[in-house]
């Protein structure tokens, strides 16, 4: 990513221009929800003033509605690499994985096994644990506290014939370990059972294609990838055609319709579209030619390097403070196995303190666990405020990083 792109990048969130305390705000808070483009907000208004109507209606308004919602659809597909009938919008990931997991769980009896894992957000562990209820047991993956990755070999060690969902984080939103999610998927297929990948974290950090990955369910949100609040499911066809749909009766039973029961948020679906084409033209400004799935692959890519190399600046920076405590993988050669979030405690300043701080002067961080609880617990912080979350995103800048360490650095010497 070229500096020029840079400009144009930081050029189209309106955000980036908010002061406190007469600093610039730097936002280092993406894993929690990024900013977005001035055209996601245009969208959003458009579609309030000139097409604000529910669907399948015989006048300007309700078309205009019926156009916005295929348009999202297809949009979400391109990004995914799916159908757009395979693409599932809802309030959020959360409310989407619990009506899936409700689905499934009919599917399931007493002694059926999913396997889960303790490094995810608890949107994809509470979901599945509810079903345990029905008799359903349930199998955690543990990670190595040293690195906070996932043993691959032994999560696959859990798969075995009662196995009938296995769900995994495509990285993690607590310290960005990516998973292996392909090998996953095909594990979990050739014993039989369905795969679910919580993509959330992963999906403005890099490319995702769903068939490539070769899983059977995908959820992210909008709200993470430059959108508005928004949450994604994909699902293969067959699958979603299969599941019991819990829905209203006038509702029709095509996909997706069946799954997105009731009135949907059409402004932000509108707001989807926009933040994808938004992408869009970031790839093809990066070289990306072609369709806009073309264009979509290639914004990604180019986020992706330009993410590891931020990264790279931040990590050292931060590696070289006193007393810092750095949690997940820190070597070089390990940078493009993580997303550029990490969490770090400093010796004798509790978390919410740092990022009170560090929030008075400008720089956005979160602290405490950010619903990865089971990690929370495992690393033996939760009793303590948790941590504090760093995440870069594709409109920092090094001069932003600079400034983190620099504070964190005055931190840590008080």
């Amino acid at each position: 990513m070229h500096e020029t792109d840079l400009d144009w990048i930081r050029g189209q969130f309106p955000a980036l221009k908010l002061e406190v305390n007469g600093y610039r705000a730097a936002y280092f808070d993406g894993p929690g929800g990024t900013q977005v483009p001035q055209r996601v907000i245009d969208a959003i208004g458009d579609y309030l003033t000139r097409s604000n109507s529910n669907t399948h209606g015989q006048f300007a308004t309700s078309r205009r509605s019926d156009d916005v919602l295929a348009e999202a659809h297809q949009a979400a597909a391109d990004l995914l690499g799916c159908e757009a009938r395979e693409v599932v919008f809802g309030a959020n990931m959360t409310s989407l994985t619990f009506a899936l997991s409700r689905s499934i769980g009919r599917e399931l009896a007493s002694g059926d096994e999913i396997v889960l894992t303790a490094l995810d957000h608890d949107a994809n562990f509470a979901p599945w644990k509810a079903l345990e209820e029905l008799g359903v047991v349930i199998r955690v993956a543990e990670f190595d506290r040293e690195t906070c990755t996932l043993d691959t070999d032994e999560l696959l060690a859990l798969i075995g014939p009662k196995t009938r969902v296995v769900a995994v984080g495509y990285a993690s939103n607590a310290v960005g370990s990516v998973n292996d999610v392909r090998r996953i998927a095909q594990a979990a297929r050739d014993a039989g059972a369905w795969s679910f990948v919580d993509a959330v974290h992963y999906a403005p950090h890099g490319p995702i294609d769903v068939r490539e990955i070769g899983c059977d369910f995908l959820a992210c949100s909008s709200y993470k990838f430059f959108g508005p609040h928004q949450g994604i499911l994909y699902g293969r066809a067959e699958l979603l055609e299969r599941l019991h749909a819990y829905k209203v009766r006038p509702a029709e039973d095509t996909l997706p319709d069946r799954w997105e029961t009731g009135t949907q948020n059409h402004e932000a679906m509108a707001g989807v579209t926009a933040a994808i084409d938004y992408l869009a033209e970031l790839g093809e400004r990066c070289g990306g030619e072609g369709d806009r799935r073309s264009k979509l692959q290639a914004a990604m890519r180019a986020t992706q390097a330009y993410e590891y190399e931020l990264f790279g600046r931040l990590s050292a920076g931060l590696l070289a403070i006193q007393g810092l405590s750095f949690y997940g993988l820190r070597e070089s050669e390990s940078l493009n196995q993580r997303t550029p979030t990490v969490s770090i405690r400093l010796a004798d300043v509790s978390p919410v303190e740092i990022a009170r701080r560090l929030g008075d002067k400008g720089l956005f961080v979160w602290d405490g666990n950010y619903y990865a609880l089971n990690l929370s617990e495992r690393l033996g912080v939760e009793d303590s405020g948790g941590m504090v979350r760093i995440g870069l995103a594709h409109y920092n800048t090094a001069q932003e990083v600079d400034r983190l360490l620099q504070e964190l650095c005055e931190i840590a010497t008080q």
